[in-house]
């Protein structure tokens, strides 16, 4: 089962509140989207993330929910983060995101009836994530892999279906958010994080421990478990 993969220490991957959810919300960026060069790997060169997102940002917001959250996902390379989000996160000495730049709201689209009472918009600030050094162990996460890494750096694979995964031991540098070599296009948290996010109460955060963690669009079930 995947409950029986090795995790310590202990991460999680971060995601938006469920949809329908209270918080439940979209983010549109505003014209003129400005745009810089996608990073690439420096070992083998292949994209390691999205064209990166320059000022001016200013976005429309679509609410499905009843009031906007702390967080909203616009990719796994851009967030956007509340005032109260991001002052806490530098207070308290948390790393991994950078950036913190002030975010234009232009408009808030409510997308279901009007809540009776207004809705407050918090201060945005757009936050990018650091592509770590951690790494998926491929030897001991549940993950159906139908094409392997060919670069020993960024380790970019064709990934099928995940039915929980864990870090390499010793890959792992301290940083409290991050995408990890091999699964770039996932955020992936320390305790730490959690922890922090659970104590100031943040809303629109889903956190699931990545022994648990499960993305399987076609239901093909989990990989077969590593043989020893």
């Amino acid at each position: 089962m995947a409950s029986d993969l090795p995790t310590s220490p202990r991460f999680f991957v971060l995601e938006e509140g469920v949809l329908g959810s209270r918080y439940d919300a979209d983010v549109d960026k505003a014209e003129p989207i400005n745009r810089a060069d996608a990073p690439r790997c420096p070992v083998c060169g292949g994209f390691i993330g999205l064209l990166k997102w320059l000022p001016p940002y200013r976005v429309n917001l679509e609410l499905h929910g009843e009031e906007l959250g702390d967080f909203i996902e616009t990719s796994a390379y851009d967030l956007l983060i509340s005032e109260r989000f991001a002052e806490a996160f530098r207070t308290e000495g948390l790393t991994g995101l950078e950036g913190f730049h002030p975010v234009e709201v232009l408009r808030v689209r409510y997308m279901r009836k009007r809540p009776r009472k207004p809705v407050t918009v918090p201060r945005y600030f757009v936050v990018s994530t650091c592509f770590g050094p951690a790494a998926v162990d491929l030897v001991f996460s549940r993950m159906r892999i139908s094409e392997p890494p060919s670069c020993p750096e960024c380790r970019m694979s064709g990934i099928d279906t995940i039915h929980g995964f864990t870090l390499e031991p010793g890959t792992w540098r301290g940083e409290d958010i991050f995408r990890p070599r091999g699964l770039v296009g996932h955020l992936v948290v320390s305790e730490r994080f959690k922890d922090f996010v659970e104590r100031h109460g943040l809303t629109n955060v889903r956190l699931t421990p990545t022994e648990q963690f499960v993305q399987d669009p076609s239901n093909l079930g989990p990989a077969p478990l590593p043989t020893t």
